[in-house]
């Protein structure tokens, strides 16, 4: 079972022996309350007794954004609240439809031809693949899995990204 219907989701295939939460909020801007709210509630309806494999992001480790602070929010409900689970911290996804990822974000701007504001910043880039190998091997016992993918700064994902 695949909870959500976003680039991740669709990257996964079901397994009988967990449940996917792969819904939630998508877009690390994000300002309205209503939208974390309907992911903490989605969360605690489901099934306690399945092994829950979660969705996080890495940014719980170098940001301090209201996103941030809802991911690790939602992190301690489902440790607190599910018997069996996997925590899964991923880094940026490279793939997908969602305009909120940083590489579809970078490839609007430069199609829109606007401007874009570099930090001298790292960030974590996953591949579908790699995403995959690490899904193909969560194991049935608790654990958290950071999938950090390429450390790359953000001026270089947009040099490689940018024109593609």
């Amino acid at each position: 079972m695949i909870i959500g219907d976003g680039d991740i989701a669709s990257a996964l295939k079901d397994k009988k022996e967990f449940l996917y939460f792969a819904s939630g909020v998508s877009n690390s801007q994000e300002t309205r309350e209503s939208e974390y709210k309907r992911e903490r509630d989605l969360l605690m309806e489901q099934n306690k007794n399945k092994h829950l494999v979660y969705f996080s992001s890495l940014c719980v480790f170098y940001s301090d954004t209201r996103y941030a602070q809802h991911k690790i929010e939602m992190e301690k409900m489902v440790k607190n609240n599910f018997k069996y689970y996997t925590i899964i911290r991923l880094g940026n996804i490279t793939w997908g439809k969602n305009p909120h990822t940083l590489i579809n974000f970078i490839r609007n701007k430069l199609k829109n031809k606007e401007k874009i504001k570099i930090q001298p910043v790292y960030r974590y880039l996953v591949d579908k693949d790699e995403f995959l190998h690490w899904i193909s091997l969560i194991p049935t016992w608790n654990c958290e899995m950071n999938i950090t993918g390429k450390r790359l700064l953000v001026k270089d994902i947009v040099k490689i990204y940018g024109k593609s």
